[in-house]
């Protein structure tokens, strides 16, 4: 189950917020605090855990950070220079991905954005440290707000940082849509200076984050995004293998809506001659049932097709309808192409409800609807 900023889900009884924050993870934050001078890792742990309980993941950062102010000094430079000597080894520069560091270490950017707004030279030297302990693109987000110029001069130079957490940070701090992030007010362009740079690394914790800002880009600016993409395969700077998983990842949702432009550039023809036949194995489907179906595909010329089903699902005030992967495979001129799935009608998902009546799947190839086939969802 998806799990919010709140860190809820998982289960009936399970709390990430527990799991992540609870006295032995702040126990090992105090003893990380406890070479300062006259800290006093004890206090620490018992001022900020009565206050946790029921508390979500970014409220308990938010105590722990005014329970460790309690003894840091309350000018903000001397509370960074503290901080900063409280940090734990950086984490591992040689490694190429998934090393997200604990969230504990999450603090010091907490702290950085409350007492260091008016010191940016401090707050963003911090901001630099704690990244390579843990990722801090929430932390960055209201200093881009308050301080552009200065944030892009920094960003500029941590574009070539040694540490791949660092680079990242470039990219997924100025993420125009970061889920759960604040909004930043930059133009969305200025960071593909950036991105120009940092689509050519050579690790894949950067590069995904690249995917994931050109994906929020397509959003609202999908002509640039795919021009981008191009220019980039043009000029050869990454490893052909990786840029082909940069394009494919940040192509996902125009690919869903079908672009023509998008799937071209994929080497999708979006007029490939197709004929499709979807035959479905019941015309009645419970909620909490599966439905079965099958698609056949002919073309007479051949090609390589992207095949993605929808669902059109019955809702008292119309419809909507939700996109699924289907297969990604290549057409022989002449060989029909046979293709089955089985899709369960959740009825228990929190964030979209089913509702018994007229549904119907849709098949698409290349991004064009070739065939589609009505069904009943019943209740029962």
């Amino acid at each position: 189950m998806a799990r919010g900023p709140d860190g809820q889900g998982g289960g009936a009884g399970f709390s990430l917020a527990d799991q992540l924050f609870n006295r032995g993870s702040l126990g090992d934050l105090g003893r990380d605090f406890a070479v300062l001078p006259g800290f006093d890792a004890a206090r620490f742990v018992d001022t900020a855990l009565p206050r946790l309980a029921g508390l979500g993941v970014h409220a308990r950062l938010e105590v722990m950070a005014e329970a460790l102010a309690e003894q840091l000094p309350s000018a903000f430079p001397e509370m960074a220079e503290q901080v900063a000597a409280a940090l734990p080894p950086p984490l591992d520069p040689g490694l190429q991905d998934d090393d997200f560091g604990r969230f504990i270490h999450a603090v010091p950017g907490v702290l950085a954005v409350r007492h260091g707004m008016e010191h940016p030279d401090a707050a963003l030297d911090l901001i630099h440290a704690a990244t390579q302990r843990f990722s801090m693109e929430y932390a960055i987000r209201p200093f881009l707000n308050r301080w552009p110029d200065k944030v892009l001069a920094r960003l500029d130079d941590w574009a070539g940082d040694p540490h791949y957490h660092v680079r990242r940070l470039v990219s997924e701090g100025t993420r125009p849509k970061l889920p759960w992030g604040m909004g930043i007010t930059l133009d969305p362009m200025v960071p593909l200076r950036h991105l120009d740079r940092l689509h050519a690394d050579g690790t894949r914790f950067v590069t995904r984050s690249v995917a994931n800002h050109l994906n929020d880009l397509s959003k609202i600016a999908p002509d640039e995004m795919l021009a981008r993409l191009s220019r980039w395969q043009q000029e050869g700077r990454q490893e052909a293998r990786e840029l082909d998983w940069i394009t494919r990842h940040a192509l996902r949702t125009a690919v869903k809506r079908g672009e023509p432009e998008a799937l071209a550039l994929l080497g999708y023809r979006a007029d490939l001659p197709v004929t499709a036949r979807v035959t479905l194995d019941a015309p009645r489907v419970a909620v909490g049932g599966m439905l079965g179906f099958a698609v056949e595909l002919t073309s007479p010329e051949g090609g390589a097709a992207l095949v993605d089903y929808r669902l059109r699902f019955h809702r008292p005030s119309g419809s909507a309808e939700k996109v699924f992967k289907l297969k990604s495979a290549r057409l022989v001129p002449g060989k029909p192409l046979r293709l089955e799935k089985r899709h369960r009608m959740k009825g228990d998902a929190t964030t979209f409800r089913l509702h018994p009546g007229p549904h119907a799947v849709i098949v698409q190839v290349n991004g064009r609807d070739v065939a589609e086939a009505a069904f009943e969802l019943t209740g029962d």
